[in-house]
């Protein structure tokens, strides 16, 4: 590695390992790998995998790249030697700005884990210019800019294959563009991304403003451009056809150049539509199979047995829902077919409520995908349960073989080996290095519960990961936290489901103890990193609480050397590798019934962090994993928040007002101190929206919020038996790997 190194560097900047500057060193390093992967083999095999996606949000690439190859500790040795940090060199790296929750990191686990199981599978998405947007604070307020990504010497190949989309006004030709996706220690697979060369970033002003219906310019820019409007609602739909335009007409050309009948493209294509953005490929090939002779029927068959559907939500007003009048304005040609689709439904069922269109003219993504699909799948056992039983109900009823379960999980190699050397060389010297390949191999850590000497050990690498992520906040933020204080964590999008409003009042809860003389035995540092969605209202209101609080916390000084409050700018898979390793309490505490899976419970579990959650999502498997006394649960059961909707039984108004620590939580958010600190029209507002609305029950469980949060500070001084989770959750964790995920879907959707 080190000849290889001072070759390119010569060859490229005219210098030596010595002479460079880390930018030269990392881009020496990128063109290393990117020749070491175009060498692999490509997994190959009659049937193959698209896996189709709005995100994809891979991180930087350089050390995950460095692993799966098994290039990385020589790496780092070389440059060790030479007084060069590898973390350094990471830092040169810009993130790719190709997703933005849990559904993108997702979709980035499970492209390794396929290419690590030796799978045919490539993704297949957009290649955006800008991704969701920077977020940066002033005021404490959520601000928005563009973040471009793209160096011109980066991770993508332009490619020479091109489309035609067409669209009702305009016709455009993409450009792939395609990333190599190294398994670990295996072949290789591709996510592919589909541009326009002729969009323009210059066409943004005012942080993250363009023209919306300048499509040949704008197409690409950002993922989930705002869609409070008409023409926001339109830019997305060009999106998405654009995406699963090229997607058809990649697998078509690919399977017929691979030498096979386009009549049996369900044997050898399978395609997996993560959540609804996708949702057109499947009219969209029964139009390209009609054009190319197929009658009706055959189409939508073959169609039918190629593509299976990922469910991640259960949030009504996520399940997206289209005007006809607005799809054939963007893509006609697509309507007829739908509307075929439709009446096909029609005739089989006489239950309006699995009708793809309803009677406001309204378009039901999901409605396709589970009708003209041949597998339904949800993402956590509670999931797919609530699907069945409740919110996909009468679909589950016409089509019970189409529903199975697949819970997510996350590559534990990026998520431990990657951002976690320092615990993941100690796990190796105890049980050796096969967990890398076999999860489940984790759990020979639980003949070392009672081991003291291991405890210590663990705790010194928590207590180590704790002083990193100080020196990285005081660099990147100028924020000092307090590595012998509790790191209570809570990252993940900001939507009220999630609930960082209840975090929030804890967080006040805390301060009015302080104030009082109530001093805990050992400070708090909580810290949240979430982004809202530009045009969500309600969850900016949220981080300009957060903020406020910060700031009005740290001008204390009565309070300040207790407590701390941290809201991380630009939360992305960067900042997550620095934080995870350093969490003592994981912070999972969705409404119950409301969140889908999570993975981010996941990562923190793997690194020893221990839940405070909810019985939600995966939240529940991770309970039944590592039993009662190694996880902290509260909150009412799913059935019970279902039974509360139905009934319409929550009231926050009447909680507010028998509740007088409620009441008094919610009123410091209108308080002088906060409105002296902060926005009385945001603060007002979400006053407003707890005491009046409170949709996802923020009030319902706050109080037990409370007191098992204060429990669970109190156990943390049994250093001991606080290590003893830690370790308990880090074995347990193995069962989440997503390369289990992934032989699953295989075994059951797939069978590639």
């Amino acid at each position: 590695m080190e000849q290889e190194l001072n070759k390119v560097l010569g060859e490229r900047f005219g210098k030596t390992l010595e002479e460079a500057c880390m930018e030269e060193i990392y881009h020496a390093l990128l063109t290393i790998v990117k020749g070491r992967m175009k060498d692999l083999k490509k997994n190959a095999g009659s049937r193959k995998l698209y896996y189709i996606s709005a995100e994809f949000l891979i991180g930087k690439l350089l050390s995950n790249n460095l692993i799966n190859l098994g290039l990385f500790d020589e790496t780092a040795e070389v440059l060790k030697k030479h007084g060069i940090d590898i973390a350094d060199i990471e830092e040169a790296e810009t993130e790719p700005s190709l997703g933005n929750g849990g559904l993108g990191r997702l979709a980035a686990c499970f492209l390794d884990s396929i290419a690590t199981l030796e799978l045919p599978g490539d993704g297949v998405g957009l290649n955006y210019h800008d991704g969701l947007f920077k977020q940066t604070f002033a005021d404490h307020k959520q601000r928005e800019e563009k973040n471009p990504w793209m160096t011109g010497d980066d991770w993508l190949t332009r490619t020479d294959v091109r489309f035609e989309v067409p669209f009702k006004d305009l016709t455009v030709t993409s450009t792939m563009y395609d990333i190599d996706v190294p398994g670990y220690k295996g072949g290789k697979n591709s996510l592919h991304l589909f541009d326009l060369d002729s969009v323009d970033e210059s066409i943004i002003h005012d942080g993250i403003e363009f023209d919306k219906e300048d499509i040949r310019r704008g197409l690409t820019l950002f993922l989930y451009p705002d869609d409070s409007d008409e023409k926001g609602q339109l830019l997305r739909i060009y999106q998405q056809y654009f995406m699963v335009s090229n997607a058809a007409q990649l697998i078509l050309k690919e399977t017929e150049e691979r030498g096979f009948d386009l009549y049996h493209l369900h044997e050898h294509v399978v395609i997996q539509i993560n959540d609804t953005h996708p949702t057109m490929v499947i009219p969209e090939l029964v139009r390209l199979l009609m054009a190319r002779g197929f009658n009706i029927d055959t189409a939508i068959d073959v169609v039918r047995k190629t593509c299976a559907y990922t469910n991640h939500t259960i949030l009504a007003e996520a399940l997206e829902k289209w005007p006809a009048s607005y799809l054939e304005k963007v893509v006609p040609q697509l309507m007829p077919i739908i509307r075929e689709l439709d009446k096909r439904v029609r005739r089989d069922f006489h239950d309006e409520k699995v009708y793809i269109i309803d009677e406001q003219e309204r378009v039901h993504m999901a409605h396709i995908d589970i009708h003209y699909g041949q597998s339904v799948n949800g993402v956590a056992a509670l999931h797919t349960q609530i699907l069945e039983e409740s919110e996909l109900k009468p679909f589950y009823d016409i089509y019970p073989e189409k529903f199975n379960n697949k819970t997510n999980g996350i590559t534990f190699r990026r998520w431990l080996l990657h951002c976690n050397h320092e615990l993941a060389s100690y796990v190796e010297e105890l049980i050796g290095s096969g967990y890398k390949i076999h999860a489940e191999e984790l759990e020979k850590l639980l003949v070392y519960q009672e081991d003291e000497a291991v405890l210590d050990r663990l705790r010194q690498i928590k207590q180590n990961a704790k002083l990193d992520l100080k020196k990285y906040l005081k660099s990147t933020q100028g924020v000092e936290i307090d590595e012998n204080s509790i790191y209570d964590i809570q990252v993940k999008r900001l939507h009220e489901y999630k609930r960082q409003q209840m975090n929030a009042l804890y967080a006040i809860y805390k301060y009015l103890e302080i104030k009082k003389g109530n001093l805990p035995k050992r400070p708090i540092t909580m810290i949240f990193g979430a982004k809202a969605a530009p045009a969500y209202t309600i969850a900016k209101d949220i981080i300009h609480l957060i903020l406020c609080l910060q700031e009005l916390i740290d001008s204390d000084p009565e309070v300040s050397p207790y407590l701390k409050v941290v809201m991380v700018e630009n939360y992305n898979v960067s900042k997550a590798a620095k934080l995870i390793p350093a969490c003592d309490i994981s912070e999972q505490i969705s409404l119950a019934s409301k969140e889908a899976s999570g993975t981010g419970n996941m990562k923190f579990m793997l690194n020893g962090a221990v839940t405070l959650g909810t019985e939600d999502g995966a939240n529940v498997e991770i309970h039944q994993l590592v039993g009662d006394d190694n996880i902290y649960i509260f909150g009412k059961s799913s059935d019970e928040v279902i039974k509360l909707y139905e009934t319409s039984g929550y009231c926050s108004r009447k909680i507010y007002e028998s509740d007088s620590l409620v009441e008094e939580l919610v009123d410091f958010i209108i308080s002088k101190k906060m409105i002296l600190t902060g926005d009385p029209v945001n603060l007002g507002r979400l006053y407003k929206e707890l005491v009046s609305k409170d949709w996802f029950m923020t009030l319902l469980d706050l109080r037990e919020y409370i007191a098992v949060k204060e429990q669970m500070l109190a156990d943390y001084e049994d250093e001991r038996s606080w290590a003893r989770k830690s370790l308990v959750n880090i074995a347990k964790a193995g069962y989440f790997s997503s390369d289990r995920t992934i032989e699953e879907y295989n075994k059951d959707i797939w069978h590639l």
